[in-house]
Order: structure tokens, then sequence, then C-alpha cells
């Protein structure tokens, strides 16, 4: 028979803090293999310390959470599959982070008055009719929620026999980041009358004036795409023009596939221009 481990006994064995271990019990990461009806106590065994060990090797390489869950309820090849691709995405965002380092060093350095990469152009846009789904996310599941809300709209757009006008685009109605979570709302342009159903809205985008910087796959990688934000955001204050509407990430066809030197996204933000 497995001897098994009180609480105690399996924070020692494990090294966890009590704290990790509520977390990971609350989270459903790490349960205990019995536990006694009457008393309550908690017991566990070798395959949750194997359990444990996984979890905090997991977290050593900046796993969050819910990536760690993903992981270990996967079979041994797929999990494996999992995190070298996680630990691909992470070397590619710390990339991103370098280059917007840099732009932040040389903005504190000189208070203000920094070059970027970024040449900011400018074009007027006609009004439009759009397909729209509306979501509340974090950075972190960003890139999920494009993509599922995407499809959900190419599907729409299949089962009601409409025609796409334009590229897809995102309105970032309030800052995404770590902490803040939008919302977004996802937007197909189309030509014709439109259908509502279901969690897709019809609503007619206003024609106006727009600032923007076209950007490569790598450009448009957060967090290194915020420097775009921010070159626009300067230029706006710089000419004495203000944002009318939500800042919108345009994103062409190429994007799930475009290299990293390639275009494949803008950055723009529709404003009105400082009286004459």
């Amino acid at each position: 028979m497995e001897p098994w481990l009180t609480s105690g006994d399996f924070l020692r064995r494990s090294r966890l803090s009590a704290k990790a271990l509520r977390l990971y019990d609350e989270r459903g990461l790490l349960k205990p293999a019995r536990t006694d009806s009457h008393t309550g106590y908690r017991y566990y065994g070798e395959a949750e310390l194997d359990r444990a060990r996984r979890i905090f090797l997991l977290r050593g390489i900046g796993m969050p959470l819910a990536d760690v869950a993903d992981v270990l309820d996967l079979p041994g090849p797929q999990a494996a599959e999992r995190v070298r691709s996680y630990w691909d995405a992470a070397r590619t965002a710390h990339a991103a982070r370098g280059s917007l380092v840099d732009h932040l060093v040389a903005l504190l350095r000189t208070e203000g008055g920094v070059e970027t990469p970024h040449e900011v152009r400018q074009r007027d846009v006609d009004p439009q009719k759009v397909l729209f789904v509306q979501r509340h996310v974090t950075v972190d599941r960003l890139p999920d929620v494009l993509s599922h809300t995407t499809r959900t709209l190419f599907d729409h757009l299949i089962r009601h026999g409409e025609e796409l006008a334009g590229p897809v685009f995102a309105a970032y109605h309030g800052l995404v980041s770590e902490d803040s979570d939008g919302p977004v709302e996802v937007c197909a342009p189309i030509r014709g009358t439109g259908s509502p159903d279901g969690p897709v809205g019809v609503r007619i985008e206003p024609a106006h004036r727009a600032a923007w910087v076209p950007l490569t796959r790598a450009q448009a990688t957060y967090p290194a795409i915020l420097q775009a934000y921010d070159t626009i955001g300067a230029w706006l204050r710089e000419h004495g023009h203000r944002a009318s509407a939500s800042v919108r990430e345009i994103y062409y066809p190429n994007w799930a596939t475009a290299a990293p030197d390639e275009h494949c996204v803008d950055v723009a933000f529709p404003y009105e221009p400082a009286p004459a």
C-alpha cells in the first residue's frame, strides 16, 4: 500500500509553500490524492509529488498557470510540444520587449523627443458597414480571442452569404494589457445589409481621417507594437490633433503567415484635425 503524506509532509517533500499549495488546489492543478471525510485531513502520494515537481519547473520558465493546467492534462509528447511552442513564443516576445526597452530608454533620456522607425501617415477612410463581435480580454489571451472571433465572423459571412469588403480590424475601446481587459471589438467590413445573429452585430463605421503606421510581423508583436501606439500618440499631440475614436489594428490576409520583415498590419488612430 502506498504510504500517504500529510499536508505538512507533502509541503516539506515538495518544497511548496502553504500559499502556493492553496493556490494550486483552488486552480485545480494539484489536488490531494484523498481527503478524510471525517477529519477533513488531506493526504498526498508520489503522483502528487511528481505533479508538484512539474508545476515548479513549468513556472520556472515563466509559464502562466492557465497554460500550466493545459500542459499537465496532455500526454507526454503533446505536453513536450506545448512547452516547446510556449518557449518559442516567449523568446519572440522577449525580443519584442527589447525593441520597446530601447524606445523607452531613448524617450526617458531625451524627455520625449525620440526618433522611431515609424513614419506616421495619414488617410481618409470612407464609411463602411461592419459585422462585429465584442469581447473583454487581457493581453495574454488576445491572440486566441482574435483568432476565435475572426472565425466566428467568417462563419457568419458564409452562413448568410455575405461578402467581405476589406481587411478585418480590431477596435480597442479600452486598454488591453496584463491588467486591463479592453473591451475589444473585432470587425469585418461587408458589402450589403448585414444580418445580426447571436454574438455577431452589425453597425456603421463612420467616415474619418486616420493617422497610421504600417508594421511588419516582428514590429506588430506585443509589446513591440506599443512603440507604434506611442509614436502616433506623440504625433497627434505635436500637431494639435485630437483622437476621435478608438484606436484600431488592421490585419491583412497574410497576418498569420507573414515573415518577420513582411508588412501585415496597420495601427491607426482616427482623429479630428486641429483647427486651422
